[in-house]
C-alpha cells in the first residue's frame, strides 16, 4: 500500500557524478569509489516510487560510493514507470495550497496527481517488479560481485523489495544480499513479511509513518531482534520524522539531521556484516 507522503518531500539540488549504463538488460546509474581503490563491496540501491533516475537517489548513490569506497548500482526496475518528479510539487498543490489560485485549482491538480500517480502505483506493484528485481540480483551475484559481499538498500517502495531478497534466496548457493538496509518501507505486509526474514536488515522508521505505527514498529523491532545470530537486525525510529524522510527531506522545511542519520545508520550496518563476508 502507497499513501500520499510516499508523493512529498523536496528536490535535492546538486549533480550527480556517476555514470549510466546497460546492466542485465536493465539501464543502471553506477557510482563508483571516488578514491579510485577497486570496490570493497556492492551496493543495490532500490529508490522510491520516483525512481533510478531520481535527483535525490543517485546523490544518494554517489555519497554511498564515496564514503565506503563501494560500487552503487542504482536499476530501473520500473523499466521507465516511475511517478513523474512533478507529482510532489502537484501533491503540495492539493495538500496544503500556498495560495488563493492554488485554493482555486485544488480540483484540477487533484485530477493531475491521480493521472501521474496512479498508474505508476499500477505498473510497479511488489508482484510485478520484484521478479524483475530478483533476476537483475541473481546475475550480479553470478558476474560482478560473485567475490564481494552484497547489499540492498531500499527507500518505500524500494523497501518491500529488501525484504523479500532478505528471506534467503540464493544463487549457486550464496545469498543474493548479505545484508540489507531499508528506510520508511511501503507495500509490507505486517508481519508476515518480517517473520520471513532471514538475512540482517536493518530498519529506519520515521515516528511520525502513517505507513508503521510506533507499537508497529516496537513489534518489528522484537521480531528482528529475536532472530538467531546471523539473521538478526535492528530498528531505529526516528523522532519527529515523517514518511520520506531518508530520501526526500525538504531542506527548506525540515531538519536534514535524519537523513543523515539514517544513511550513517545503512553504512554502519554494511560494515559491520561485509567484513565477515568470505567468497
Amino acid at each position: 500500500m502507497s499513501c500520499p507522503e510516499c508523493f512529498t518531500g523536496g528536490v535535492h539540488d546538486g549533480t550527480p557524478t556517476g555514470t549510466v549504463t546497460k546492466l542485465h538488460d536493465l539501464d543502471v546509474y553506477i557510482a563508483e569509489p571516488a578514491s579510485g581503490n577497486p570496490p570493497k563491496g556492492v551496493i543495490v540501491l532500490i529508490p522510491d516510487i520516483f525512481g533510478w533516475a531520481f535527483v535525490n537517489i543517485r546523490l544518494m548513490a554517489d555519497g554511498f560510493a564515496k564514503k565506503k569506497d563501494y560500487r552503487v548500482y542504482v536499476p530501473d526496475f520500473m523499466k521507465g514507470n516511475a511517478a513523474p518528479v512533478s507529482v510532489i510539487s502537484t501533491m503540495q498543490k492539493v495538500m496544503a495550497p500556498k495560495s488563493w489560485s492554488e485554493t482555486l485549482a485544488k480540483p484540477y491538480h487533484a485530477i493531475s496527481l491521480v493521472g501521474s500517480a496512479a498508474p505508476a502505483i499500477f505498473l510497479n506493484r511488489p508482484g510485478k517488479t520484484f521478479p524483475v528485481v530478483k533476476a537483475f540480483m541473481e546475475s550480479l551475484r553470478q558476474n560482478e560481485a560473485a567475490q564481494l559481499p552484497v547489499g540492498a538498500t531500499g527507500y518505500c517502495w524500494g523497501g518491500k523489495h529488501v525484504v523479500l531478497l532478505a528471506e534467503g534466496l540464493k544463487v549457486d548457493g550464496k545469498p543474493l544480499i548479505d545484508a540489507g538496509f531499508t528506510a520508511h518501507p511501503s507495500f509490507l505486509t505486517l508481519f508476515e513479511d518480517i517473520e520471513k526474514i532471514t538475512v540482517p536488515v536493518s530498519f529506519a522508521l520515521g515516528e511520525k509513518d502513517n505507513m508503521i505505527s510506533v507499537e508497529q514498529a516496537k513489534q518489528l523491532e522484537k521480531i528482528v531482534l529475536n532472530k538467531p545470530e546471523g539473521q538478526k537486525g535492528e530498528s531505529r525510529v526516528y523522532t519527529g520524522y515523517g514518511h520520506g524522510f531518508a530520501c526526500r527531506v525538504d531542506v527548506t522545511n525540515e531538519d536534514p539531521k535524519g537523513a543523515v542519520e539514517a544513511e550513517d545508520q545503512a553504512l554502519e550496518w554494511f560494515e559491520k556484516h561485509f567484513e565477515t563476508v568470505n567468497y
